[in-house]
């Protein structure tokens, strides 16, 4: 990561931080005094440190708060930044104090077309927040509507079936990943636009693919800009240029869909869709509670958040299953006496299936899709334990570092499903032992369909057949390593054999 980050640009860093400094100490300018930090490793001049980040930031950083403790502060260039590595503190930042750290440190990327000024993932609390959260809770992620749209995504499911089945007959393996990205990018369309993105011969399905790939793979670059301010003009790494590009792309295509259903709702005897495309703009014209330019926005954060933190989590399930073939085994025994060997499953099915659902569980503590959640930003002056975490502050909360906290959890590296039989604990906000959506008001507000898509795409595919590796590879030899972005992507794709039981 830092040779990227340094690369052909670290001479104009110094040089511009050189003649910043010398601004400052002309104007006679103070720093103010930020009080007693929490510990951490000591700074460089200028690059503070950045260099103890390296390509796995989750890591590093569980390995420093071994040694400076749970809250510990960094300073990364110019931003000064809390790491939160456990689940007490953890609590205390998104519970006790949540209204204080409830507002985000705005990656430049972001920036592009300004989406941060309208995403529900960026916008500062507010009334403009609050009204898309309640637009998100009330008429996209309510259980009701996912209960009433349920039908679409059992037919992406059996889509994905046939997808493996036609693998199955030609021998080819299987890229999970992809297969996983494909379904859930298909629900998401289809229960928004009612658009089916299965056909890939379609120049439509093709670009909105691509776009969204472009755009997770920007985001998840390390940016020179977000550490030092004075850069942000230049975007010496091109990042927002291209994610404007990008942006701009999606933005173009959704206008397009929205236009079209505009036209078609002015028609008589239009029949409305029921997806959440028609459900928006009669809430515009009603009450205009939501206009276009913000509806883009809201769906450009569901289709980029909600695509390949899905599929990237069901891939790391796949491999740990894959590694533990009598996890497995006992996987598919449960949902053989519950649905039987070959049946379809349906939602309905998986409140019976606890062995399953603590596959998922154990698989979000060893793999959190987002390791170091989306950044909060510390809203006033605070004291946490005795330290001062000072106002505009990046907060950092180790997801990652929480779920193998040995003080925690009994054999914290292995993937062990049962030491979630029988304990009453979830993923949605209340338990901070296992926060892969994070807690508090910034909770992932797609939580519920990602629990219903996961369960669901992993049972179908563990029901529907059998799985081995490839010839050559082993369970010792399977590539673990993860790859750090805007999710935590397994470094080498999970690629395995399908065989219909």
């Amino acid at each position: 990561m830092m040779e990227y980050l340094l690369g052909s640009v670290l001479s104009l860093l110094f040089t511009l931080a050189f003649v910043q400094t010398l601004i400052f100490i002309l104007k006679g300018s103070k720093i103010r005094s930020p009080g007693k930090l929490p510990p951490g490793p000591a700074p460089l001049p200028i690059l503070g440190n950045l260099f103890e980040l390296g390509d796995q930031p989750h890591k590093s950083l569980a390995k420093l708060a071994k040694i400076h403790g749970p809250l510990m502060s960094l300073q990364l260039g110019r931003v000064t930044t809390v790491v939160i590595s456990s689940a007490t503190l953890a609590k205390e930042v998104l519970q006790t104090l949540d209204l204080t750290f409830s507002d985000r440190t705005v990656a430049q990327a972001v920036h592009a077309h300004k989406h941060h000024q309208e995403s529900v993932v960026f916008l500062p609390v507010g009334a403009r927040w609050r009204n898309l959260r309640k637009i998100c809770n009330s008429y996209i992620f309510a259980n009701q509507k996912l209960d009433a749209n349920q039908d679409i995504r059992l037919k992406k499911i059996q889509d994905l079936l046939a997808d493996v089945q036609e693998s199955c007959r030609v021998g080819a393996a299987v890229d999970v990943g992809q297969i996983a990205f494909k379904a859930t990018l298909n629900v998401l369309s289809t229960n928004i636009f009612s658009l089916d993105l299965s056909d890939s011969s379609s120049d439509t399905v093709r670009e909105f693919k691509e776009v969204v790939r472009c755009i997770m793979e920007e985001a998840g670059k390390p940016n020179l800009a977000d550490y030092f301010p004075m850069l942000r003009s230049i975007d010496p790494q091109g990042i927002r240029r291209r994610m404007t590009i990008h942006f701009g792309k999606i933005l173009d295509l959704f206008d397009r869909i929205i236009d079209q259903r505009l036209q078609l709702r002015k028609k008589q005897g239009y029949i409305p869709a029921n997806d959440v495309l028609d459900t928006l703009l009669a809430l515009n014209e009603h009450n205009k509670e939501i206009d276009t330019n913000c509806m883009k926005c809201l769906f450009l954060d569901l289709f980029v958040a909600g695509t390949d933190t899905t599929s990237s989590t069901l891939e790391w399930a796949m491999t740990e299953l894959l590694r533990n073939p009598k996890t497995l085994m006992r996987a598919r025994e449960e949902i053989e006496q519950i649905i039987g060997k070959g049946n379809l499953l349906q939602e309905s099915d998986i409140a019976k299936l606890p062995y399953l659902k603590a596959i998922i569980k154990e698989n979000f503590r060893l793999h959190p899709a987002v390791p170091l959640l989306v950044p909060h930003k510390a809203g006033a002056d605070v004291e946490i334990c005795g330290f001062t975490v000072p106002k505009d502050a990046q907060v950092l909360v180790n997801a990652w570092a929480i779920g193998r906290d040995p003080s925690l959890w009994e054999d914290p590296d292995t993937f062990l499903p049962e030491r979630f039989l029988g304990l009453d604990m979830d993923v949605r906000g209340r338990d901070f032992e296992l926060i892969p959506f994070g807690a508090g008001r910034r909770i992932c507000p797609g939580l519920p369909l990602a629990i219903r898509m996961l369960h669901l795409m992993l049972g179908s595919l563990i029901n529907s057949f059998d799985w081995k590796l490839e010839d050559g590879i082993t369970q010792e030899s399977m590539d673990m390593e993860d790859k750090f972005g805007i999710t935590l992507q397994k470094a080498q794709p999970l690629r395995a054999i399908a065989v219909q039981l």
